[in-house]
């Protein structure tokens, strides 16, 4: 039998935003502020409950300057995509699925590699028809919410190699995208960089604040102002 893996990653992305990293916040658990929805799928624009139990938990995260980037490198977080819900098949393609609609899978008992599917872009607001295959796979992207240098320089040093691992293929903090606009976003914090689609901003922050919480990283003082403007205009 031919097994639907779209059933599968949702199941998994549920269980690992259940399980999450981190204890009790308060008077509630981080699972409490992180929606389902939002954590399954890219285009949502979340709602203003969402949004003010971000704004809640944002005021518990540290904030303070970036620490040094040296040393930083991307195989510190884990050399390539990896498959750390092992389903079989590595974070790239569970987001891809997770994304895009009207997907076409490679051949295979279970569906795993996304050949092509249609990919509205909540960053940019474009649609794109994505297929896989050199020149072409380059255009959707899948974006770290919260961008692996950043977090190097705001926490992620004295993480350990597997907690570094778990963040790079969290689907809480991964987000498919179009790929110009997230080579526009490079490594760039809230304070620096915003999805030019100004109705999915709201959803961008709250996520980036969620995951913040997830693993205790820190935000600068610039980075907190500009996520808490957005969250208030968003109540």
């Amino acid at each position: 039998m031919r097994l639907s893996r779209r059933i599968i990653s949702i199941t998994l992305v549920a269980a690992t935003l259940a399980v999450g990293t981190c204890a009790s916040l308060g008077s509630f658990e981080l699972s409490d502020l992180v929606s389902e929805p939002a954590a399954q799928t890219a285009t949502t624009l979340g709602d203003k409950e969402e949004f003010a139990k971000s704004l809640t938990l944002l005021e518990q995260i540290d904030r303070k300057g970036r620490a040094p980037k040296t040393g930083y490198a991307r195989e510190l977080f884990g050399k390539g995509w990896k498959d750390p819900d092992r389903n079989g098949c590595d974070a790239r393609n569970d987001i891809l699925a997770r994304d895009l609609e009207d997907i076409a899978f490679k051949p295979a008992r279970v569906d795993c590699v996304v050949l092509s599917g249609t990919f509205h872009d909540p960053y940019t607001g474009e649609t794109i028809e994505f297929r896989r295959g050199q020149g072409t796979s380059s255009e959707v992207q899948i974006d770290h919410v919260v961008a692996l240098s950043d977090a190097w320089q705001k926490g992620a040093q004295k993480w350990d190699a597997q907690t570094r691992l778990e963040f790079a293929n969290d689907p809480l903090n991964l987000l498919a995208s179009d790929g110009s606009a997230n080579a526009s976003k490079g490594d760039k914090d809230a304070a620096t960089w915003l999805p030019p689609n100004k109705s999915f901003r709201c959803a961008y922050v709250s996520r980036q604040t969620q995951v913040k919480a997830k693993y205790g990283a820190w935000m600068t003082p610039a980075e907190h102002t500009s996520i808490a403007k957005i969250l208030r205009s968003c109540l």
